[in-house]
C-alpha cells in the first residue's frame, strides 16, 4: 500500500471534511461514481464512466470534477472475503494516485467488500417495489456501488 494513500483512510478525527466528496468504484470495463455531502452523509449515484484498457476516460472525470468541485475524492478498495488484495487492486492503486496527482485533493481509500452485491440487491427491491421501471444496465451496479462505498466511508469518520 503507498505510504500516501493508506487502506481505509477516513479522514482524521481532528479533521472535519465539510463539503462535496465523489467516489469512484474502480471496475476494469466502467467506473461507477457517485456524490455525497459530508455533512449529510449521503450520497447518490451519478455516472458510469468508460475505463479501457486500464485507461479512464480521464475528460468524463475532469468533467465530474469541475461539476462537483469535491473537496475530497474516495476510491473504492479491493480486497477478497478474508482482506486480502485482490488481482485489480494494483490497478486501483495507480488509478487512485493519479487522481491524487491530476486535482491535488485528498484522496480516500475504503474497503468496497460486498458492495456489488449490496448495489444488485438494491436494485432487485427498487425494481420489485416499483422504484426502478426501466431494465437494469451493467453500469447501474457500479454506480449505486459507489454510492454505498461513500456512504461506508463517512459512517467510518463517526
Amino acid at each position: 500500500m503507498p505510504e500516501d494513500l493508506p487502506e481505509n483512510t477516513p479522514a482524521p478525527a481532528d479533521t472535519a471534511v465539510v463539503g462535496t466528496c465523489l467516489c469512484f468504484d474502480y471496475g476494469s470495463k466502467r467506473i461507477g461514481t457517485a456524490v455525497g455531502e459530508a455533512q449529510l452523509q449521503s450520497s447518490r449515484p451519478l455516472d458510469v464512466i468508460r475505463n479501457t484498457n486500464g485507461t479512464p476516460d480521464w475528460n468524463a472525470i475532469d468533467s465530474l470534477v469541475e461539476q462537483w468541485r469535491p473537496t475530497d475524492l474516495i476510491v473504492g478498495w479491493p480486497l477478497t472475503e478474508d482482506g486480502k488484495e485482490q488481482a485489480i487492486t494494483h490497478h486501483v492503486r495507480g488509478f487512485a494516485k493519479r487522481l491524487k496527482k491530476r486535482f491535488d485533493r485528498p484522496v480516500h481509500l475504503c474497503d468496497e467488500r460486498f458492495s456489488s452485491n449490496a448495489a444488485q440487491e438494491i436494485i432487485r427491491e427498487q425494481r420489485n417495489s416499483g422504484q426502478r421501471r426501466r431494465k437494469s444496465r451493467h453500469g447501474d451496479v457500479d454506480t449505486v456501488a459507489a454510492a454505498l462505498i461513500l456512504e461506508s466511508w463517512f459512517s467510518l469518520r463517526e
